[in-house]
């Protein structure tokens, strides 16, 4: 295997991280793709910004349940945490020394939503991150059962509601369509059993942690895929993560986030086979994906989308521009499509050339447009500069692709980079 020319190293930063800053990628330059793959894995700890104040279940879960007034206030109080929690994680990602980190943990997000409007409790959704980020390069199969018991999903999905003698199908109904097996490889008596599996899965009223009622669970023999017993949600759970459509949803899901937006259902099918045999290891999904072919073949780059995120944090984590405030970068991803622990429905966001719109291109590029006026030569609390090298290199770093439009013709590091910026390829990855 090669090594890393520059714009290699360029690539796999891009896509592995919250930007293609400089100086990681003059670290992964000239190594094997093994070694870079495996210190892009493998990332020393970052410190983890301290939680902004929120109120406890116990207090704020009350106020929901009895008056008007009452549940007026609870919801001012949840919309007013909810922003203090969203730009937390914009912060956080802003000072991370770990941005792969991050970026698994918005994958997963987007993987397992829950939502500030649904939940109406900030600090379940902070907890719920908090896991996200524990098993994010762990085992997914860990992962789903832990999402299962997580309390801001069992409010989000109706699940803490389940129970023998009112079940509801909303969670049972997600975890086939949207966390495993998907559409077409389910039919309702499926649902209805797995409902059942799960009755009793509650979230405790006096300390807003998950806990099981077994008076509440409904007994009895059902029919779950084929197969036919008295389950339990860990039982329904372990059937889905047997079943090869799991891991083979999963797998394209990785594709699209990291490859391309073509997906090669052989080369998926293979991979998912290697997941499920590894008992669901992410890490080692991910290095069969940063390791392969399809990851590093020409025609596979400047084929995704920038989500928001990625091009505000990722814009400002590069370049040496005076930054927005917090408020106008939630305000900014808000506007173009991404709001943090807010994704638009069970779905989640569906990303890829979704993310690009007639109105979000014009917000996109008067974003890109204000920043790059800033002074390139004005040192910021970022401490990143503009790298005095060649043109060549520039156009390099700043586009995965060739330019779309003509370079100015008058030399200046300052000039080229903002007209980089505003070329059509900067908007893809």
């Amino acid at each position: 295997m090669g090594l890393l020319a520059f714009k290699d190293a360029a690539h796999l930063v891009s896509r592995t991280g919250l930007g293609a800053e400089w100086d990681v990628i003059k670290q992964l330059e000239g190594r094997s793709k093994q070694e870079a793959v495996e210190w892009v894995l493998n990332p020393k700890l970052s410190t983890l910004k301290s939680a902004p104040p929120m109120t406890p279940w116990l207090k704020l879960e009350p106020m929901r349940l009895t008056d008007m007034k009452s549940r007026n206030s609870a919801w001012a109080i949840s919309q007013r945490e909810g922003k203090r929690l969203q730009a937390w994680w914009v912060e956080q990602m802003l000072a991370t020394r770990t941005p792969f980190l991050e970026r698994m943990t918005l994958f997963w997000h987007n993987h397992f939503t829950s939502s500030i409007q649904k939940t109406l409790q900030p600090s379940l959704l902070y907890q719920q991150n908090l896991l996200l980020r524990r098993h994010a390069l762990g085992s997914f199969a860990e992962l789903l059962q832990a999402i299962a018991r997580d309390p801001a999903m069992l409010v989000y999905l109706d699940g803490h509601q389940n129970s023998k003698d009112k079940p509801n199908e909303n969670f049972a109904r997600e975890l086939l369509e949207l966390f495993t097996i998907g559409r077409g490889y389910y039919r309702e008596p499926d649902v209805k059993a797995a409902t059942q599996a799960f009755t009793g899965w509650r979230v405790d009223y006096q300390t807003g942690k998950f806990v099981i009622r077994p008076a509440e669970h409904a007994g009895g023999q059902h029919t779950f895929l084929g197969k036919t017993g008295s389950f339990t949600g860990d039982a329904i759970i372990k059937i889905l993560l047997e079943h090869p459509r799991t891991a083979e949803n999963l797998t394209e899901k990785f594709w699209l986030a990291f490859v391309s937006n073509r997906p090669d259902q052989v080369l998926i099918r293979t991979w998912a086979q290697q997941l499920r045999q590894s008992s669901y290891d992410i890490k080692g999904l991910m290095r069969t994906v940063l390791n392969s072919d399809a990851f590093w073949m020409p025609a596979n780059r400047g084929t995704l989308v920038k989500s928001p995120v990625e091009l505000v944090i990722g814009t400002v984590r590069m370049l040496p521009y005076p930054r927005e405030s917090t408020q106008e970068m939630l305000n900014l991803c808000r506007l173009l499509g991404q709001e943090l622990f807010d994704p638009p429905n069970v779905k989640g966001w569906k990303g890829g050339e979704h993310w690009i719109s007639t109105q979000t291109l014009l917000v996109r590029n008067a974003f890109l447009s204000k920043l790059s006026r800033g002074n390139l030569n004005e040192k910021v609390a970022s401490g990143v500069a503009i790298p005095d090298v060649p043109a060549e290199q520039l156009v390099e770093w700043l586009l995965p692709v060739k330019p779309l439009k003509p370079l100015p013709e008058t030399p200046g590091a300052r000039r080229l980079v903002r007209s980089l910026l505003l070329d059509p390829a900067f908007q893809v990855t």
